[in-house]
């Protein structure tokens, strides 16, 4: 985990002889003067430690090696364990000293210089240093502001999980159907989005959609559309107007050119009847307990292109003990490694092989199933599922 660094490096000096500190003030008076440098002095390595406590700005260690109460090759194993990619060491030893040098380079210095110390080779070493820290601290401020970015995205995923419906027992028991849905997301937060709630004692509405786009403006955008349907829903409307209205209204707030594709429907809970609009999505399928159909469409538009358009309702009758199954387009179009996708022709097959059961079973044992075709190739799409079972009175 990185740490919140300041932009300025203090130099710390560590080196027991008396002379090295107005040496190095005289030396580098212009750039102190100036305050391009700025420099902390220590003469042991057990001093040197507190300097780096008292001082987070210090990213350049000058160290001597041979010091009493602590060395300067002790320091640097202790530095070492503070773990601070932004604190660099700069070894220095007598000339002819290559063991300690090399013992010190192998150790983690950045770098090293000999005594007698040349300034301009040291100013040199400094610049080659800093230039090194500045694009450390960068990288860590990159991957700070990253880690942030990520917990954000964290956090909008589980918001745009929460804003999904994901309790479905109360529909199980003496309501005449049973529902489930599933929105699996390609990345953190996803553009598919699905609800359902009870209109009145007998109509009870669900819808599922599609936004155009990946990412943050496709969730934002989800959560605005699914609000908005939720809202005209509750008020009774019939689903063409009710698609009409949420149309005119996402035209005229859609600012980056998005659209929505969604399929909504109204069931009668008494006797099985489903008004529905189909607004440019997928079109779903019927299970009856021998074979699979796949619902009219309705030749309506994806929400968000034309705020005029005039969407047509059809209704469909189930049977007792049919199932109705909406899905997205993630699931059709998953790809594996070989970029070959599920399809439709097995999608179809896959329903063919499991008419016996529940609607909640189905939908989970598809998403082990499109999970099992694609392998380890990356989700290329959010894949989202609702399904209800007409149980009849």
């Amino acid at each position: 985990m990185s740490q919140s660094l300041p932009l300025k490096i203090k130099i710390l000096v560590v080196d027991d002889e008396l002379d090295m500190e107005p040496m190095i003030r005289q030396k580098f008076r212009r750039q102190i003067r100036e305050k391009s440098l700025d420099f902390e002095f220590a003469y042991n390595g057990v001093e040197a430690l507190e300097k780096i406590a008292d001082f987070p700005e210090i990213g350049i260690v000058l160290s001597d090696i041979n010091m009493p109460e602590m060395d300067g090759l002790t320091l640097l194993t202790k530095l070492r364990e503070l773990q601070r990619p932004g604190l660099k060491t700069v070894m220095v030893s007598a000339y002819g000293d290559m063991e300690n040098i090399r013992t010190a380079m192998n150790g983690g210095a950045f770098d090293f210089i000999t005594k007698p110390v040349n300034f301009k080779d040291l100013e040199i070493t400094i610049n080659k240093t800093v230039k090194e820290i500045s694009s450390i601290r960068g990288w860590l401020a990159e991957h700070d502001k990253l880690v942030l970015i990520e917990n954000d995205l964290n956090i909008s995923r589980d918001i745009q999980q929460a804003i999904l419906p994901n309790d479905f027992s109360p529909f199980s028991d003496e309501s005449g159907f049973d529902i489930y849905a599933s929105m699996v997301a390609a990345k953190e937060v996803g553009g598919d989005f699905y609800d359902f709630f009870q209109i009145d004692n007998q109509r009870f509405g669900f819808v599922i959609g599609d936004v155009s786009g990946k990412g943050i403006s496709a969730a934002i955008f989800m959560a605005v559309s699914r609000t908005l349907i939720r809202a005209t829903a509750l008020k009774g409307d019939s689903v063409n107007d009710c698609m009409e209205y949420v149309n005119k209204l996402l035209c005229k707030e859609s600012a980056s050119c998005m659209f929505v594709t969604a399929f909504y429907g109204i069931l009668d809970t008494k006797n099985g009847q489903i008004d529905y609009v189909n607004a440019g999505h997928n079109a779903p399928y019927i299970l009856s307990s021998d074979k699979i159909k796949e619902v009219e469409l309705t030749d309506g538009l994806a929400l968000g292109v034309l705020a005029d358009f005039s969407y047509q309702s059809k209704k469909i009758l189930l049977k007792k003990g049919e199932q109705l199954l909406l899905y997205t387009d993630g699931v059709t179009e998953a790809e594996n490694m070989e970029e070959i996708q599920y399809g439709v022709k097995r999608f179809e097959n896959f329903f063919l092989e499991n008419l016996n059961l529940s609607i909640e079973m189905i939908i989970k044992k598809s998403l082990v199933t499109v999970k099992e075709f694609v392998g380890d190739a990356p989700q290329s799409d959010d894949i989202t599922f609702l399904g209800l079972t007409f149980k009849g009175e």
